[in-house]
């Protein structure tokens, strides 16, 4: 027998990746097969899973916390935004299509039987499967075609926790106002609320949840106060990405309006040696850091414009005459070359670009998005690191020539003739301990972290947490059998 609850959010960014993450690893340490579900996505933040498809990087670490492989059906429905109004579409891990918002919007209904096909197929076998929604569904608007939060509960008939985050404040205006606002039908499907992110003393709140409670007539599961080590598990939004004050490395990120993938920062923020600046638009990079560092992007063309724009290019070129070292990663990859082509218009028009001339390379866009998981040795040392491929296009040049990454005996990067620019189409480099060790002691810098083993004890942290301030054998009552 499976059971499956939903767990909504009151509002966007009330903390739902990490709850259901916490929850899930918290079952699974009682013992119970898991999993994890969300059937829309919003992110650029994406991983590769074995079978070679594109899930949010959120249902990735979501899966590890469930002590199972990840899979495209824990999230089939992908949306990878590439401008204001459009976005990339991914189906069961596979591109299918480039819609702006208006004709998804008139499209997405189609969409929820192969949702509800891979939510059969994530129930198989499974004690419990844990749902998250997407943004709220207060968002009644967006009702009639739903397939992320309360129209895929219905189809599913699965009952729902609703989630609130007092941090913002107007914790109980969010959950009361949202059975306010639902279907006596939709309200009736929640079977509970629970509150997120409180500091400070909880039983200050008591009559906070007895007013909820006496509002909606819904049970309190608990609340949870802010976790500490959040920031140690990889961010979804793009939002939540910030600087982290460390050691003497100085290691700057520009802030690209269509950053995707950068996941790569978060071994390099949990290192004490490093300080990690995220540098916002309107301020140039800072002079004194060791590595700048381009992350990959959705669309490197406009992502290019928009460096430019900011003066960065010139900011580039004055950090490595002074001997700075630059790291591009994918779309950042891209950016370092001579020149962008994409005569298919993969970005939208066909055109031809001229780039940051740091490495003689050059890149041509290819309809074929190349995914995979990898696994390279780092050259220099010989560090073995387990990454992943996600990108459009193909970079050939004489830089090339100087691989610093091998795959499967095939040379793999590019390094510029100085040896202080170096890019490549690996991500997750960085979580290789050994590679980051010597990476960053030709900066100047030393390592003191085993990246993968205290994730999972963070993980672990966060599912002592979730047990100690929310009933999880509420949560499995209310859950619904399937």
């Amino acid at each position: 027998m499976t059971r499956a609850i939903m767990i909504q959010g009151a509002g966007s960014n009330v903390g739902k990746s990490m709850i259901v993450a916490g929850c899930l690893r918290a079952l699974r340490n009682r013992g119970l097969s898991v999993r994890p579900l969300k059937p829309q996505n919003m992110s650029n933040n994406a991983a590769v899973t074995p079978e070679g498809g594109e899930i949010g990087r959120a249902q990735f670490v979501q899966a590890r916390a469930a002590g199972v492989p990840a899979h495209t059906d824990m999230n089939p429905v992908l949306l990878k935004p590439e401008s204001e109004t459009g976005a990339q579409i991914i189906l069961h891990g596979k591109r299918l299509d480039r819609q702006d918002a208006r004709a998804y919007a008139a499209s997405r209904d189609h969409l929820l039987v192969p949702v509800m096909e891979s939510f059969r197929r994530v129930c198989t076998g499974a004690d419990v499967v844990i749902v998250e929604g997407a943004g709220s569904p207060a968002e009644i608007n967006l009702r009639d075609r739903d397939i992320a939060n309360m129209g895929f509960a219905e189809a599913a008939n699965i009952p729902v926790l609703l989630l609130g985050d007092i941090d913002r404040g107007g914790v109980i205006a969010q959950i009361v106002g949202t059975q306010a606002v639902l279907s006596p039908s939709d309200a009736a499907r929640i079977k509970g609320f629970a509150i997120n992110k409180f500091r400070g003393d909880i039983s200050l709140f008591d009559d906070g949840v007895t007013a909820i409670e006496d509002r909606t007539g819904w049970p309190g599961l608990g609340v949870i106060p802010w976790f500490d080590n959040a920031w140690r598990l990889p961010a979804e939004d793009m939002l939540d990405l910030t600087s982290r004050p460390g050691g003497p490395v100085k290691v700057a990120v520009p802030h690209l309006p269509r950053m995707a993938n950068f996941d790569d920062l978060d071994p390099l923020s949990a290192e004490p040696d490093i300080t990690l600046e995220i540098i916002p638009p309107g301020r140039p990079l800072p002079g004194d850091a060791q590595l700048v560092l381009i992350p990959g992007s959705k669309s490197t063309i406009a992502d290019l414009e928009f460096l430019r724009a900011q003066g960065w290019h010139i900011d580039l070129e004055a950090h490595v005459r002074r001997g700075g070292h630059v790291l591009g990663l994918c779309g950042g990859y891209q950016m370092l070359g001579n020149e962008i082509a994409d005569p298919d218009g993969v970005e939208g028009t066909k055109r031809h670009v001229t780039g940051l001339g740091l490495l003689n390379v050059s890149t041509i866009m290819q309809p074929k998005k190349h995914l995979s998981q990898t696994r390279a040795t780092y050259i220099p040392t010989g560090a073995k690191v387990n990454g992943y491929e996600i990108h459009l296009g193909q970079t050939d040049g004489p830089d090339c020539g100087r691989a610093w990454l091998d795959v499967d005996g095939t040379p793999h990067g590019a390094t510029s003739v100085n040896g202080r620019v170096r890019g490549c189409y690996l991500h997750g480099l960085f979580t290789s301990d050994a590679l980051r060790k010597a990476y960053l002691s030709d900066l100047g810098g030393s390592s003191a972290i085993a990246y993968e083993t205290e994730l999972d004890e963070v993980l672990d942290e966060l599912a002592a947490h979730i047990e100690k301030h929310m009933d999880i054998n509420k949560l499995i009552d209310i859950s619904g059998e399937v």
